[in-house]
């Protein structure tokens, strides 16, 4: 019997950093994603931890770089859609889960949640639907 080891290092299994490009396009999804859930653009700027005349500018185009820490969010906001898309057929409800009210939050919604302001409230919902469809 043959066995294959895998190599299972960390420097192996991790992606490599967002590039700047990466971010901005990023950054334009999910601006149309926000579109999508129907939030304000304070709740926008809330879940981005940016001033919301930062906001407003870059949604406008006038786009900055963005720094680690808004790449973070960014990933976890696409990593959030990824994973409603995968659970839901139908794209609608996969935009209507976001702000509905959920017993695994207490009573609130992902929204509710994730409008704490914290990397780590994002990150909540995102293991929360990763666990939800198998995780990877």
């Amino acid at each position: 019997m043959h066995v294959t080891l895998i190599d299972t290092r960390a420097q192996d299994l991790r992606p490599g950093p967002i590039t700047d490009a990466e971010a901005a396009a990023m950054f334009r999804a999910t601006v149309r994603l926000f579109d999508k859930w129907a939030l304000t653009d304070e709740q926008a700027s809330i879940l981005l931890d940016m001033p919301l005349r930062t906001y407003r500018r870059w949604k406008a185009g006038d786009q900055g770089r963005i720094d680690r820490d808004g790449k973070a969010r960014l990933s976890n906001l696409m990593g959030i859609h990824k994973a409603l898309r995968h659970m839901f057929n139908e794209p609608e409800r996969t935009y209507r889960w976001i702000g509905a009210a959920n017993v695994a939050f207490g009573g609130q919604s992902a929204l509710d949640v994730m409008l704490g302001g914290e990397l780590t409230d994002l990150m909540r919902v995102r293991r929360y639907l990763d666990a939800e469809r198998g995780g990877w």
